[in-house]
C-alpha cells in the first residue's frame, strides 16, 4: 500500500504544481488551503487503488476525477478524453453522423435546445424545449452532454429512438429517427416576402455566414427591397466572429457589438462592428424564439440595445457563455467556461436571454422561461412510462402562416409608412 501511496502522491503533487505555475498573486495566498483539500484527493485515490474489488487503472481514475470536477462547475464545462476531443473537432468542420440537433443540459434535464433545419430531428417534429428523457430506452438521468452524444451519433442510416417530454402538450412522445449525414447550411431562406420587405433566415453562425449575408442582402437590394426580417429562430449560435461580423453589417462602424467579462483580465474582450458599408438605411425587424441562442442572442441583443431592429417573438434561449478548449498533453482537453457576453448596454445574455420588444407566441411555441425545475427532475424520470405518439411534421415555408413572421410584416409596414413620412 505504501508505495501505491507514493504513485498517487506524485501525480496529485505533478497536477498541483501545473495549477500553481498559472496562480495569480492574490490566489495564491489560498494555496494552503488548496493543498489541505489536495491531500484529501490524494488520501480518497490511494484508497480506491488500494481496496476497490478490482484493481483500476489509474488513468481511469484521473480521467473520472476530471469529469466529476468540471461537470459540478456548470452544464457547459467538461473534461474530454482524446475520442470526446476528436469528436468535437469533427463538429467544427460542419458535417457528421446524427439526427441534427443542438442539446444542453437544463434544469438536470438533457434539453433540446433547437433542431437543425432539414435535419432528420426536424422533419421528425423535435423542438426547441424538448427534454429527452429516453435514448434507446436508457433513462437519460444523470446523462452528461458527451454521453448523450455519443448515444445520439451514429452512422448515417441507422436508426436511433428517443423519448422527450413535452411539457407544453404535457405528454411524452417517442421517435425512431434514421441517422444522417448532417450537413449544416448558414442561410436557408433568402426573398422578397410582400410589398418590397426581404426575408433572410440564418440557420447557424459559421465561417462563410457573413459573405454568404452579404450576397443575400445585395441580391434582395436588385429586388428593390425596402425593409428587412431577419429571422434567427432555432439559431444555436456557431462561430462567435461570425456572429459579430453579421450584427456589424446593419450598425455604423466603430460600435460596441458584445463584450465579455471573466476572473482575468484576458478574458475581458470587446468586439466592434467594421463593417465599410453597413447596410442602415433601411427598417429591420429581428424574430428570435427560445431556440435562438448565443450567436444569434448577440445579434438580437446588440440591434436591439442601438434600437436598429424591433425584436419580435419570445424569449431567445439564454446561452450566453464563453467556453474555451484548453488541449492537454496526452490529447485529452478541458472545455472550461471562462466568460460570459453582454450586450453593448451591459445586459447579461446567460440565463436571461434577449426578451423580444414585441412578444408574439406561436401556436405550436412554448415561450421559454416555463422549463422544469432541478428539483422536479427526478420525479419526472420516476413517472415516465412507456409511451407512443405519432410523429409531428414540420410545415414547409408558408410566411402567410406564420404568426411571427405575419406580425414582423405589420411592424414593418408601420415602420415604413413613417420613414416615407419623415422624408417628406
Amino acid at each position: 500500500m505504501r508505495k501505491k501511496y507514493v504513485v498517487g502522491s506524485i501525480v496529485i503533487g505533478a497536477v498541483f504544481c501545473l495549477v500553481s505555475v498559472g496562480l495569480t498573486a492574490a490566489v495564491k495566498t489560498k494555496k494552503d488551503d488548496i493543498f489541505k483539500n489536495v491531500e484529501i484527493f490524494a488520501d480518497a485515490l490511494t484508497v480506491v487503488q488500494s481496496e476497490y474489488v478490482e484493481e483500476p487503472k489509474p488513468k481511469d481514475l484521473i480521467y473520472g476525477a476530471l469529469k466529476g470536477m468540471l461537470s459540478s462547475l456548470d452544464p457547459h464545462s467538461q473534461f474530454m478524453d482524446p475520442d470526446t476531443y476528436n469528436e468535437l473537432k469533427v463538429d467544427t468542420e460542419g458535417k457528421f453522423g446524427g439526427i441534427g440537433i443542438e442539446i444542453t443540459l437544463k434544469d438536470g434535464l438533457l434539453t433540446v435546445v433547437t433542431p437543425i433545419e432539414d435535419t432528420p430531428a426536424w422533419k421528425a417534429g423535435i423542438k426547441a424545449n424538448d427534454h429527452i428523457v429516453k435514448i434507446n430506452d436508457t433513462l437519460t438521468r444523470d446523462i452528461t452532454l458527451t454521453e448523450a452524444v455519443k448515444k445520439l451519433r451514429g452512422k448515417p442510416g441507422e436508426p436511433v429512438s428517443i423519448t422527450v417530454l413535452r411539457e407544453a402538450e404535457k405528454k411524452l412522445l417517442d421517435f425512431k429517427i434514421v441517422r444522417d449525414s448532417i450537413k449544416i447550411k448558414d442561410i436557408k431562406e433568402s426573398k422578397i416576402l410582400e410589398d418590397g420587405i426581404g426575408y433572410i433566415r440564418i440557420v447557424e453562425f459559421r465561417e462563410n455566414t457573413p459573405q454568404d449575408i452579404t450576397t443575400a442582402l445585395e441580391n434582395l437590394k436588385k429586388q428593390k427591397m425596402t425593409a428587412c426580417i431577419l429571422d434567427l429562430r432555432n439559431n444555436p449560435g456557431g462561430l462567435l466572429e461570425s456572429a459579430v461580423q453579421v450584427a456589424g453589417k446593419f450598425i455604423e462602424k466603430g460600435k460596441k457589438i458584445v463584450y465579455t467579462r471573466g476572473r482575468k483580465k484576458n478574458q475581458d474582450l470587446e468586439f466592434f462592428s467594421n463593417a465599410p458599408q453597413p447596410y442602415v438605411d433601411f427598417p429591420m425587424v429581428v424574430l428570435i424564439n427560445d431556440g435562438s441562442a448565443s450567436g444569434s442572442e448577440i445579434v438580437a441583443g446588440c440591434l436591439q440595445d442601438y434600437k436598429r431592429a424591433v425584436i419580435v417573438g419570445i424569449k431567445s434561449f439564454g446561452k450566453g457563455s464563453v467556453q474555451t478548449v484548453i488541449p492537454l498533453s496526452d490529447g485529452s482537453a478541458l472545455r472550461l467556461t471562462t466568460s460570459k457576453y453582454f450586450t453593448p448596454s451591459g445586459k447579461v445574455i446567460h440565463g436571461k436571454g434577449v426578451l423580444p420588444d414585441i412578444l408574439v407566441e406561436d401556436a405550436d411555441v412554448k415561450p421559454a422561461g416555463n422549463e422544469v425545475k432541478s428539483e422536479k427532475a427526478a420525479e419526472i424520470f420516476d413517472q415516465i412510462e412507456q409511451k407512443t405518439a405519432p410523429e409531428a411534421k414540420q410545415d414547409s415555408f408558408d410566411y402567410k402562416k406564420d404568426n411571427q413572421l405575419m406580425r414582423a410584416i405589420d411592424v414593418l409596414k408601420v415602420l415604413l409608412i413613417y420613414q416615407n413620412q419623415q422624408k417628406t
